[in-house]
């Protein structure tokens, strides 16, 4: 069985919808949360919320995320991390890393954040965003994690005491042997592997078939096979009601509300209102969804516009009071039977979300966008729903109107 330990809860699906289209049987446990039946799972991934936290705690959760792992009979493993590489001069990739590989008794370990169906590739060993490297993309702006350099390697070698090398485009292509040939040779505890499409992940996966412990994006799990799945018994519960819950503020939810807007309900969090009374703007938010004809998919947003990003109003931090609200909002919907899907933008409002719902296990479900997939979930109230958690980035434009078709 593979084990994989994601840093943020839309890694995890984002993981957990790659290994799916590979052929596994794939759950996603939220943290500290009961995995009911793993009998018929090929691949376990436990979600954290790691990326941003302390070093040293981020190195514990990952290492009781191991043992649990390993209780459950994971014998590989997958060290999830984003597509951009997001950390700090500090970590937590690095630490991350060195505690796994040293549990295992890893001698390497590959590092690959490519995930070309996104446009995250590595080419001589920079981060490539789409067309830019990943200094030029807006990650260089990202509040906690501004990434200001593009070369991997640059990046992880101030976060490890470890050595770290690189292997280039020619020797990819040449073929797993080739690649396989040049990993044994490295004596550095990580390398850093160019990969550009699909293809080259398969190559990196077939010569990694028997590292006990990997690491990357999640495009390296398309290469990973397994036994094969079908529509693999996954059913949707019932729809009663949906919405959309956006805390992202990133382009590209940007322009997915922009697009909703143009045939859905769409209302933006009062962040004054918020700050004063948090409980009674989400209610009244819960309220305005309700209300909305039956069909429709109203959106609720922190941010439609660049200029609606505020780093805190009347003193109140702005990031931790819209996660507040958006539980509160999801909370209130759910539990009144009002919503039974939901699609979540953001790593952190996907974090709150499902802890607020008290959701334990994802069961994941069909794709309905690369690296987003629908989860059948039951919450703490007993409640069985669909969850789509999006990271920020990720998704076409008219993700939040023509998401819901795999549902029907």
């Amino acid at each position: 069985m593979l084990g994989a330990i994601a840093d943020d809860f839309t890694g995890a699906t984002d993981l957990a919808t790659m290994l799916r289209r590979s052929g596994h049987r794939v759950a996603v446990v939220i943290e500290d949360g009961h995995l009911e039946d793993r009998t018929d799972l090929d691949a376990i991934v436990v979600a954290l919320k790691t990326r941003t936290t302390a070093p040293e705690s981020a190195a514990a959760d990952s290492l009781h995320a191991l043992e649990r792992l390993r209780a459950w009979g994971a014998t590989r493993f997958y060290v999830k991390y984003c597509s951009t590489f997001d950390s700090t001069d500090r970590g937590n990739i690095g630490p991350v890393l060195d505690a796994v590989t040293d549990a295992v008794g890893a001698r390497r370990c590959v590092i690959v954040p490519s995930l070309p169906a996104n446009g995250r590739t590595v080419y001589r060993g920079h981060l490539f965003v789409g067309g830019e490297l990943l200094e030029n993309s807006s990650m260089s702006r990202h509040p906690l994690t501004p990434m200001t350099q593009s070369r991997i390697a640059s990046l992880l070698r101030p976060q490890t005491p470890h050595s770290v090398s690189e292997i280039a485009y020619e020797t990819v292509r040449a073929g797993a042997p080739a690649l396989l040939s040049a990993l044994q040779d490295s004596s550095a505890r990580y390398i850093v592997i160019d990969a550009i499409d699909d293809d080259d992940l398969a190559v990196i996966a077939a010569a990694t078939a028997n590292d006990v412990v990997v690491s990357g994006g999640s495009g390296l799990a398309l290469g990973m096979t397994a036994a094969g799945i079908t529509k693999n018994g996954w059913t949707s519960p019932g729809i009663s009601g949906r919405v959309v819950l956006c805390g992202s503020a990133s382009a590209a939810t940007r322009g997915q509300i922009a697009h909703a807007a143009r045939s859905q309900p769409v209302r933006q969090i009062d962040l004054q209102a918020a700050a004063r009374r948090p409980e009674e703007e989400a209610a009244a938010l819960a309220r305005w969804v309700s209300g909305q004809p039956s069909g429709s998919i109203p959106v609720v947003c922190a941010v439609r516009e660049p200029g609606d990003v505020r780093q805190s109003v009347e003193g109140v931090d702005t990031a931790p009071l819209v996660e507040h609200v958006l539980s509160a909002v999801a909370r209130q919907l759910v539990d009144a039977g009002s919503v039974s899907a939901l699609i979540v933008a953001g790593g952190e409002s996907s974090g709150a979300v499902v802890r607020g719902l008290g959701i334990q296990t994802l069961h994941i479900g069909p794709e309905l966008a690369p690296g987003v997939c629908w989860a059948d979930a039951a919450t703490a109230s007993g409640k069985r729903i669909a969850v789509a958690l999006k990271s920020g980035n990720f998704g076409r434009e008219d993700l939040f109107t023509a998401g819901w078709d795999v549902l029907a």
